[in-house]
């Protein structure tokens, strides 16, 4: 008889690309979008959760040309005659198809806000992860600039609602209609030669203005020693690309200027400086100068997806690197208008603008400024003392949470004590609840502050820990006063 196959065990490992978050990180994920959503409720938006699921038609942006269309995303099909469906892979496409399906149920303009998971299907890398949160806000139907200067003033109250204070942050926009007058003025009509410009001034950041001179022209040599091959142009046709990248002045007044000296006679060119100039004067209407928000052409976003205004949130103080080195923490957020997604489901254009966080990207720049710790407070712990008496262990944990307070009773093997206290100690918990047979008889429970305990078993000498008790005796009733007082405590 053969012998019978044992079916292997699961390996327990996170899949490729993604990973798991535990009590602290969860919780102050959490925490940080209560406070973005009360910002945004006070806007006037209104919540929407959309399915996680959506048919690979109405995403629309990762159809490929092959059998399974599923590039950039995590697809699947139900059966030979089924839609394609796969998971979001942002918070934008979902809004369009919900708006579009719901239009006549919904006022115009459609303000929303949405927070949630969303999926990649791309190559995982450090920090870049298949699965990650997303934080959006977005305006359907009003073609005002208005709403998108409300936007950038938005995300500039959400930064600071949630701990990044004025001068650590700012707010740049731009115009795609700008850049399109930039490449008007160049004469360039061919659609390559134009792809190939968008994706040089994209470069800006990284090499600087020498560096999109030398990839407009001939080309250029990398900080590895290769080659690589420029856009062709001549210096002439490569001067009104160099002109708008570097029209940023200490006034607004002076970068519109030079924008306007950009764009030469186009008048699509000119509707978008005009634009910029509206946005800046509603801002600086509503309290938002350069300090916070700021018109800077360098700001390049998905410029075949964007329509109009575009916008990034730089957060500017400075971080370590990974080799020690000092540099800026970056871009948390970005946006802009864009008009055509809308009018993929209806035929009919639809004006629409917004913006999204990376919240994980917020979080750790928070963690960077001392705002969030990575660590929890645990909750307060009833020791157990005597297994036949657990009803009053669960008496007690009652009594605190009534007052608000987390509490929890053991639940392990009560006869090590010391297995309790090590519980205690991993859950990070500040009090632990000591009632024995002798407590209970005298009618009073001891109180072990383990915070204070655990800095003064670090620093203290003998004499110095005698004369700071960490643990104390009160009466049973005061049980719920004196853990206050503790969990009250400064620092």
């Amino acid at each position: 008889m053969a012998k019978v196959k044992k079916t292997p065990r699961p390996r327990a490992e996170t899949p490729k690309g993604f990973r798991d978050y535990f009590g602290a990180e969860v919780t102050e994920r959490a925490e940080m979008l209560s406070r973005i959503a009360e910002v945004y409720h006070a806007w006037g938006f209104d919540a929407l959760e959309s399915s996680a699921v959506e048919t690979v038609e109405a995403l629309g942006k990762f159809l490929p040309d092959v059998d399974r269309p599923n590039e950039g995303v995590f697809a699947w099909q139900e059966d030979e005659d089924a839609d394609w469906l796969a998971l979001r892979y942002d918070l934008t496409a979902p809004l369009a198809r919900v708006y579009a399906q719901h239009r006549n149920d919904l006022p115009t303009p459609y303000r929303r806000y949405a927070m949630g998971p969303v999926w990649r299907n791309e190559k995982p890398g450090p920090g870049r992860f298949r699965q990650f949160y997303q934080c959006d806000a977005d305006t359907v139907g009003a073609a005002t600039v208005a709403a998108d200067a409300e936007v950038c003033a938005m995300l500039a109250t959400a930064l600071e609602a949630v701990g990044i204070p004025r001068g650590d942050y700012v707010v740049r926009i731009n115009n795609r209609k700008v850049l399109n007058g930039v490449l008007e003025a160049m004469g360039l009509e061919d659609e390559g030669m134009r792809a190939a410009v968008l994706r040089t001034i994209d470069k800006f950041d990284k090499v600087g203005e020498a560096g999109v001179r030398e990839l407009l022209g001939k080309g250029r040599r990398d900080a590895s020693g290769a080659y690589i091959d420029g856009v062709g142009l001549s210096a002439a046709q490569a001067d009104p690309v160099l002109a708008f990248l570097t029209a940023r002045s200490d006034t607004t007044a002076a970068t519109l200027a030079r924008l306007r000296d950009a764009v030469g006679g186009s008048v699509v060119g000119a509707e978008g400086v005009s634009e910029l100039e509206d946005m800046a004067a509603l801002l600086e209407a509503q309290g938002f100068g350069p300090d916070r928000i700021v018109i800077d052409p360098s700001v390049v976003r998905g410029l075949g997806y964007y329509t109009g205004p575009v916008f990034e949130a730089e957060l500017t103080f400075e971080i370590t690197d990974e080799d020690g080195r000092p540099r800026q923490f970056g871009s948390v957020a970005g946006g802009g208008r864009y008009d055509d997604l809308v009018r993929r489901f209806t035929g009919q254009e639809m004006p629409a603008t917004g913006v999204s966080i990376g919240v994980d990207r917020l979080l750790a720049a928070l963690r960077a400024k001392g705002r969030v710790t990575g660590e929890a407070l645990g909750p307060v712990v009833v020791t157990v003392m005597d297994r036949d008496r657990m009803a009053d262990y669960q008496q007690m944990v009652a009594e605190l949470r009534a007052a608000g307070i987390r509490a929890e009773a053991y639940l392990g093997s009560p006869k090590n004590f010391g297995n309790q206290m090590k519980y205690a100690d991993r859950r990070g918990s500040p009090v632990a609840v000591i009632e024995g047979t002798e407590e209970k008889a005298r009618g009073v429970v001891q109180i072990k502050d383990l915070i204070l305990g655990a800095r003064i078993a670090e620093s203290a000498s003998l004499e110095e820990w005698k004369d700071r008790p960490s643990q104390y005796e009160v009466p049973r009733g005061d049980l719920v006063s004196k853990v206050r007082e503790i969990l009250d405590r400064p620092g």
